[in-house]
């Protein structure tokens, strides 16, 4: 019987439970913190806070707020909510902000009802929300705070939850950067009676859902709590690592001798990775980690990962960094300048 060359290579290399090829064996120093090593002082310098929206302010006036709240330098969200709109909004705290862009171009869920000028049926409803099952494409509405290019997005999933008379309520789930009130009015034209979003719930940010998720109002109720009395659980609950924002992306975990030179804005190499995940692709974006659990940086693939696996002393680029997560220094440097 032949054996094809790559699972002669993946026998050799070996795996790492479902979902990661390991290419080499480690051991991790004492360098860094990870995740679950933290403490809060830490993640009030580079963490991640799930905001419940509340209807009325903009996404913008939310991380604002919690910015003076806490009394931080800097703080970003995952991606536009209208006013009108609530649910789930990551906001990125201090270093975390680097990464935030990871959220924006998340996919997401939402909850919507939609509003018909006349009933169509719920079976006709039904069958056009096949058809926009998909990649569609959309125009941002005027009020968008992006410029009016035509655009495709894709839309995963719509699934009726309930349909009574004018009004249908579904769940959708789509590429970041969907418009739902575009969705909804495309829907009504092509069914013939016209519709609107008449109300609009996010219900999961990448990783994120509304059952991780706190009001800005409970947010500040546990700071406050934090800063008068010195216990620290008021406020932890609710803080997570900047590396729950990478969770859906592939990763490459690298040898402790690679990670101040990608520190530095040094490309990844074959030599430098501990494992990785089976579904990296090149073109991908993937997260860098160290064998801790600890983001370095954010890199575009430029092999695909059964290539690693073949090929695991080659000399090429394993990926090319896009942005540099973690400080300089934080591990031992143990690479040469040219």
């Amino acid at each position: 019987m032949l054996i094809s060359p790559f699972l002669l290579a993946v026998c050799s290399v070996g795996f790492l439970g479902d979902n990661l090829y390991k290419i080499s064996d480690t051991v991790s120093a004492p360098y860094g913190t990870p995740p679950d090593e933290r403490s809060v002082e830490q993640f009030m310098e580079s963490s991640v806070i799930v905001i419940n929206k509340q209807a009325g302010p903009s996404s913008h006036q939310v991380a604002a707020w919690l910015r003076d709240s806490f009394e931080l330098k800097q703080t970003g969200h995952g991606g536009t909510l209208d006013p009108n709109v609530t649910g789930v909004l990551p906001i990125s705290i201090g270093r975390a902000s680097k990464v935030i862009k990871v959220m924006q171009e998340s996919s997401k869920e939402y909850v919507c009802l939609m509003k018909h000028g006349k009933d169509p049926g719920k079976d006709r409803i039904a069958e056009m929300f096949t058809k926009f099952t998909g990649p569609l494409y959309q125009i941002p509405p005027l009020q968008a705070a992006v410029k009016r290019e035509l655009r495709i997005r894709r839309v995963y999933e719509i699934e009726m939850l309930e349909h009574k008379s004018q009004s249908t309520l579904f769940r959708v789930e789509c590429e970041g950067g969907t418009y739902i009130r575009n969705l909804c009015s495309d829907i009504g034209s092509a069914l013939g009676s016209g519709a609107h979003m008449e109300q609009l719930i996010r219900t999961k940010s990448g990783p994120f859902t509304l059952e991780d998720s706190v009001s800005l109002i409970d947010a500040h109720d546990k700071y406050k709590k934090w800063q008068d009395s010195g216990d620290s659980s008021h406020i932890s609950s609710i803080l997570k690592p900047l590396e729950s924002m990478l969770m859906d992306l592939p990763l490459i975990d690298v040898k402790d001798s690679a990670v101040d030179a990608l520190c530095h804005g040094a490309d990844l190499g074959f030599p430098g990775v501990v494992s990785v995940s089976k579904s990296m692709k090149r073109g991908h974006l993937v997260s860098i980690m160290t064998s801790r659990g600890e983001a370095i940086a954010l890199a575009r693939a430029t092999v695909n990962a059964d290539e690693i696996v073949q090929n695991p002393k080659s000399k090429g680029k394993v990926a090319r960094l896009e942005r540099v997560i973690m400080e300089r220094g934080t591990y031992p440097r143990e690479w040469k300048s040219k």
